[in-house]
């Protein structure tokens, strides 16, 4: 049995980012258009007039003031709203294995490892463009990474999930390192003529290298304290998207083949299971709430990060202790809380204990544990 580390982390970041005021312009417009030409309809109460959404209105629903996106220009055509990203030759690497490439290279340079010290790749993530060959071995051989490489999908909650995965093999003795990498282009799969829902996500890729403790070499270094993984069925985050739809041609482009949700029933039940599942995972090991500088979280939705931290320190939480990238990447599935850890560990010191956590559909919810080296 070994000791485990995480020793280094990777964001890729797309060039495009579009601003609340840009997303609005653009539904608004969509609206515009869409009640003019149902005028009739709408009149004699067949067809329901769509309401404008505004900056503020999404500010204060979610937090988000903007969001990374892969293609803008598609997203904001009021006549297309979707992104446009070309088909690429099987010769071609995909376009998770370019953005999970770019991640785990910086990845791998914080933790001052090569490609010959990792044996494996796991690509967690909600949005896997295909079936097969898994994305997960596409960047295994782009990287040169020998060993394995295998997918999973636990919606977003899937980087934790790949992490206790990744935790398990090493300390077991089954590898000695492995990437566990989270690419995600949610924009894909957002209905952006929904008012509730078009302002939601955004798009990024994490990695993170997992590795024996008595290996790493890195001035990253976190302890992997302990891992506990929750999941309970629930229909209130769905996407119906899959290979049968092409079995049914009655569900064929309705809105459940993108994402829905009901937000509040979300909201009311994932809220105190996260907090109670980080409250136990603290306790089983003689770990004291108060003593936990750092919550890194899942970024869906601000109101519901501040409700979960105020609910295990009984008091609001400084932007220290819970940072945020919500209002600037938006909700970026799995890849989320890891922005987070990546973007607010360096200045912890020797000893500070931190949780990352992220929750979602299933509902999935995932706590690690980690000690600052």
């Amino acid at each position: 049995m070994y000791d485990v580390v995480i020793s280094g982390t990777g964001l890729y970041t797309p060039a495009n980012s579009i601003s609340n005021d840009e997303l609005v312009h653009s539904f608004n417009t969509y609206v515009a258009q869409f009640n003019a030409e149902n005028a009739a309809a709408i009149e004699a109460g067949q067809v329901q007039a769509l309401t404008e959404s505004s900056a503020a209105f999404i500010e204060k629903a979610s937090g988000i003031k903007s969001r990374f996106v892969m293609d803008k220009d598609g997203i904001l055509d009021p006549q297309r709203m979707k992104p446009r990203l070309p088909e690429r030759s099987n010769d071609e690497w995909s376009i998770l294995c370019q953005m999970g490439v770019a991640a785990a290279e910086q990845a791998l340079q914080r933790a001052g490892k090569t490609a010959a010290d990792i044996d494996g790749v796991i690509v967690a993530c909600s949005n896997l463009q295909r079936a097969y060959p898994a994305i997960s071995i596409e960047i295994q051989s782009a990287l040169g990474v020998q060993g394995f490489g295998f997918d999973m999908n636990v919606a977003c909650s899937s980087a934790t999930f790949g992490i206790q995965t990744a935790y398990n093999s090493i300390k077991l003795g089954q590898a000695r390192a492995l990437l566990v990498i989270s690419p995600e282009i949610c924009t894909a799969h957002l209905n952006f003529r929904d008012r509730d829902s078009h302002f939601i996500f955004g798009d990024a890729a994490t990695a993170v290298v997992v590795e024996r403790a008595d290996l790493a070499t890195s001035e990253h270094q976190f302890d992997v304290v302990s891992t506990k993984l929750l999941t309970t069925f629930s229909n209130n985050i769905r996407n119906n998207f899959g290979f049968l739809n092409r079995t049914a041609e009655e569900g064929e482009g309705t809105p459940d083949k993108l994402f829905v949700q009901e937000g509040r029933k979300v909201f009311r039940d994932v809220c105190p299971m996260v907090a109670e599942l980080v409250g136990t995972h603290l306790q089983e090991n003689s770990l004291n709430v108060g003593d936990v500088k750092r919550f890194w979280l899942h970024q869906a939705n601000l109101s519901m990060n501040h409700l979960i931290v105020k609910k295990l320190l009984g008091r609001d939480a400084s932007v220290e202790e819970a940072p945020v990238i919500l209002d600037s990447y938006a909700n970026t599935s799995s890849a989320g809380s890891v922005i987070a850890f990546h973007k607010y560990q360096d200045d912890l010191p020797s000893g500070a204990l931190g949780v990352l956590s992220s929750f979602g559909a299933g509902y999935s919810i995932g706590s690690v544990i980690l000690r600052r080296k």
